[in-house]
């Protein structure tokens, strides 16, 4: 399944989102909530798998001259995400804190999708 060649970078994100999406539960993980905006970060797809809670950063790149998408998602995107998974966890009350885990989906031009689960952690940082 490819995405579409000429729509804006935002629907070309949401388009991956939503490929992304489809995949994660095709293989039996179950959404919580997607596009969570927080001061400084944003998570992309939160989901359970079984029961860990998993916050997700879907990538779509075009072409993998920079390393891809995968490669996109740098120390600084991490903390952001681990910053942005803090705050949803206070938001929605968790009182202690979950078995979580941080997932990157890449995708490429071709809607080749690529997964790695447990791509890092918080004490990466």
């Amino acid at each position: 399944m490819s995405l579409p060649p000429s729509i804006s970078s935002r629907a070309a994100g949401r388009a991956a989102e939503d490929l992304a999406l489809s995949f994660l539960q095709s293989q039996g993980l179950t959404l919580i909530a997607r596009n969570q905006l927080f001061r400084g970060g944003e998570l992309d797809l939160i989901m359970r798998d079984g029961q860990q809670l998993v916050f997700i950063e879907v990538r779509q790149r075009t072409n993998a001259r920079f390393g891809g998408a995968l490669a996109s998602v740098h120390r600084q995107k991490q903390r952001r995400i681990g910053h942005a998974s803090r705050c949803w966890l206070l938001k929605t009350g968790w009182k202690t804190l979950p078995v979580c885990r941080f997932d990157v989906v890449g995708l490429d031009a071709t809607g080749q999708i690529s997964w790695v689960k447990a791509a890092f952690c918080l004490s990466d940082f």
